[in-house]
């Protein structure tokens, strides 16, 4: 190991060394910008953007002759020589070796959430059902399932059809005045 240089060590207050002056940059005068006219006719590629194929296996003096890039023998090397995604050179595989249990649904549709709270965007005196929530941007789907749950306050009565209610929206849409119809 090389020997490793260390600082002198300083007797009392080291001096600060003094700044250069800052030299201000003369400003550049702009020139005036002259804009070519935009006409189909006149439309190139930027310079670099298209590349010539690479014409593989076409000699020792083109680089990729040989080979073509395939490196040696075997799977690899040949025409349609690739595995299915996930297998593992033969050993068994991640997914039959790891433990399966339970069952997902394919077909299961979350519930769309709507708070109480959004419940005044709609126009007074109107029922809420999906479609007027689905008018109101409420709800992205009206044939989706549709919640309506109990987060804020309820500013006037309404009448609800054809969505499903929490316990919470349910007690503060009855305190409110309002009607939920099953």
């Amino acid at each position: 190991m090389a020997p490793t240089k260390r600082k002198p060590k300083t007797t009392g207050r080291a001096r600060p060394k003094a700044k250069a002056p800052m030299r201000r940059k003369a400003k550049a005068k702009a020139k005036p910008v002259t804009v070519e006219r935009l006409v189909l006719h006149g439309l190139r590629a930027p310079a670099g953007s298209h590349r010539a194929r690479i014409r593989k296996g076409r000699g020792p003096g083109s680089g990729i002759g040989k080979t073509a890039g395939r490196g040696g023998k075997g799977q690899t090397a040949r025409s349609g020589g690739q595995t299915r995604p996930g297998f593992e050179g033969g050993q068994m595989p991640l997914i039959r070796r790891i433990p399966k249990r339970g069952f997902t649904n394919p077909f299961k549709q979350p519930a769309q959430v709507v708070n109480v709270r959004h419940l005044g965007k709609l126009a007074a005196g109107v029922e809420v059902t999906p479609d007027t929530l689905f008018g109101a941007g409420l709800v992205r789907r009206p044939d989706r399932p549709i919640k309506l749950l109990g987060m804020g306050d309820v500013g006037r009565s309404f009448t609800v059809k054809g969505v499903t209610v929490s316990a919470s929206a349910r007690a503060k849409i009855e305190q409110a005045g309002g009607t939920i119809a099953s």
